[in-house]
C-alpha cells in the first residue's frame, strides 16, 4: 500500500472488520480510504494506493454506491469519475441505518405480516403465530423509533445521544450506590454477634 502509516492502519482495520459488517475486505478498505482522504479520488488513484486491480476497485465502488456511502463527482476538464465519502458522520449513520433497514428489517417485517394474516391450521401454528406477533410488534416499535431518528437534524441527534449517555451514567451511579448499601449491610451483619443474627433471621 502506498499510504501514510496512520491512514494505512485505519484502512487495514476496516478491511478486517468488513466481513463482520457484511462487506468484503476490498469494499471496506476502499471506503476507509475515501473517508479519510483530504480530496476526491478516482479509480486509478484508489487502485494504486491500495494495490488493487482496476476490476476490484470498480466492483467495490459499485457496492459502496449501492449503499449510498460514496458520491460520484466530476472535475472541470477531466473526464474521469471521482469519488468521495460524505463528510458528515451523522449523514453516514443515517444512510447505514436506512440501508440496513431496507435490506434486513423490511423483508422480515413483510414475512411476519403475511404470516399473521394466515389462518393457523393447528395448535402449533397458533403458538407460533403468537410468538411471531411479539416479534412483529417489537420490530415495528424499533423501526418507528428509527424513522423518527432519521428525521432529526444532526444537532438534535447529538443531544439525544448525549441524553442517553447521561441516563446510562445515572443508572451506573444508582447501581453503585445500591451495591455499596448492600455491602455495608452485609458487613454490619457479619460484625454482629451470632445471637443477633439468629434473632434477625427469625424475624425475616
Amino acid at each position: 500500500m502506498n499510504l501514510a502509516p496512520l491512514t494505512q492502519r485505519f484502512v487495514l482495520h476496516f478491511g478486517e472488520m468488513g466481513s463482520r459488517w457484511g462487506i468484503n475486505r476490498t469494499v471496506g478498505q476502499i471506503y476507509a480510504l475515501l473517508y479519510v482522504s483530504p480530496r476526491v479520488l478516482n479509480a486509478d488513484e484508489i487502485g494504486e494506493a491500495l494495490a488493487f486491480s482496476r476490476s476490484n476497485v470498480s466492483m467495490g465502488l459499485k457496492e459502496l454506491q449501492s449503499w449510498n456511502l460514496v458520491r460520484l463527482q466530476h472535475l472541470p476538464n477531466d473526464r474521469r469519475e471521482y469519488f468521495q465519502a460524505p463528510e458528515d458522520v451523522w449523514a453516514i449513520f443515517r444512510t447505514l441505518a436506512e440501508e440496513r433497514r431496507k435490506r434486513e428489517i423490511d423483508p422480515t417485517l413483510s414475512m411476519l405480516r403475511d404470516a399473521l394474516m394466515e389462518q393457523p391450521a393447528c395448535q402449533d401454528d397458533i403458538h407460533a403465530q403468537t410468538r411471531m406477533k411479539q416479534m412483529h410488534d417489537l420490530i415495528e416499535l424499533m423501526t418507528g423509533w428509527l424513522t423518527d431518528v432519521q428525521k432529526m437534524d444532526s444537532a438534535t441527534l447529538i443531544q439525544l445521544m448525549k441524553m442517553g449517555a447521561r441516563v446510562q451514567k445515572l443508572l451506573e451511579v444508582a447501581g453503585t450506590v445500591k451495591a455499596g448499601l448492600t455491602g455495608r449491610a452485609a458487613a454490619s451483619k457479619l460484625a454482629a454477634p451470632p445471637a443477633a443474627i439468629a434473632e434477625e433471621n427469625n424475624r425475616s
